[in-house]
């Protein structure tokens, strides 16, 4: 086995992109390839292969591009991670979009924006990507509705809220918990995180109104207040991966909570801070039946350009997971 794959980071949380004419997968939309990568042996051994150490590691992330749903998009894409397959990333939208312009899949002004169209198995998203002489500066990208799902739920010792940003997430005060948000207690963040979602597994708040195939509790935001309009989380998402970027969609998903407060009036942004420091700028962009409309704003570099190969001597096969 060889493949190919592109690697950027945005805000610090890794993305690895292997583009089309590496694997093939059936389906009429992005939601069902989906569907068919996740239920694939095959699929499933290169999915490990690029996420599982030796070539990867626990908290690893990527994706497979794929054909766009109709002629409105300029490429679908399959979000995975170590643990399968997930319906939304804002942080590897951000990563698509420099992609996109910097590989010259997408022309691009020197100087300028450029808006770069995505399927996502959430639905359709857009990524506006502004050059300087040349060099991406910072992409924004505009996400599917985002929207509060439940307020005060009861989740094992703590009460969460709950919103949709892409996918489904529980939110809670890192005060409630007694925990910092700091890399020195990531064990005890990783641990509660896990143990919400747990909680919350087969409720009703973690199921999709409309949609079954985007049902489930994706991850848990732990955050906090650090000045006007400036937020800091950690999110713990999949089975205990942390994300070292603020997290697109999660941020999306609290756009719509700080708005339902009324913390965030229409037009108006607010920064949120990683564990790691890095941030992301998300600014409330309107609303419509289904929600909230967000723009979330970030960075992304390349990191390398890969050629992964599975040696057929290789006892560790596709590789292992130690956290």
């Amino acid at each position: 086995m060889e493949i190919a794959a592109t690697d950027y980071h945005t805000a610090g949380e890794p993305f690895r992109i292997v583009a089309e004419g590496n694997v093939e997968i059936p389906g009429e939309s992005v939601l069902a390839r989906r569907e068919h990568a996740s239920s694939s042996e095959e699929l499933e051994r290169v999915r490990r292969l690029l996420c599982h150490e030796p070539r990867g590691h626990a908290d690893m992330y990527g994706c497979f591009i794929v054909p766009p749903d109709d002629d409105g998009a300029d490429f679908g894409v399959l979000f995975w991670h170590k643990d399968g397959y997930s319906t939304a990333c804002g942080h590897g939208t951000i990563a698509l979009g420099a992609w996109a312009v910097e590989s010259g899949r997408v022309e691009a002004p020197r100087d300028g924006d450029v808006e770069v169209t995505i399927d996502v198995p959430s639905g359709r998203v857009v990524a506006r990507v502004t050059r300087s002489a040349g060099a991406v500066e910072r992409v924004a990208f505009r996400n599917v509705p985002a929207y509060v799902i439940a307020r005060g739920v009861h989740a094992g010792d703590v009460n969460v809220d709950v919103a949709y940003g892409g996918a489904i997430y529980a939110f809670v005060p890192a005060a409630e918990l007694g925990l910092p948000l700091s890399a020195a207690a990531l064990p005890e963040l990783i641990r509660a995180g896990r143990e919400i979602k747990a909680a919350l597994a087969g409720t009703d708040v973690a199921v999709h109104p409309d949609d079954p195939r985007l049902s489930g509790i994706y991850g848990t935001v732990i955050h906090e207040e650090i000045g006007a309009a400036h937020h800091r989380n950690v999110v713990v998402f999949a089975d205990g991966e942390v994300d070292r970027s603020p997290t697109g969609s999660a941020t999306s998903a609290r756009t719509a909570l700080l708005a339902d407060e009324g913390a965030l009036e229409e037009g108006a942004s607010w920064r949120n801070d990683s564990i790691i420091g890095t941030s992301f700028r998300a600014t409330l962009v309107g609303r419509v039946a289904e929600g909230v409309l967000s723009e979330v704003e970030g960075t992304a570099y390349r990191t390398g350009e890969h050629r992964f190969v599975l040696d057929p001597r290789d006892d560790l096969g596709t590789g292992f997971v130690l956290r």
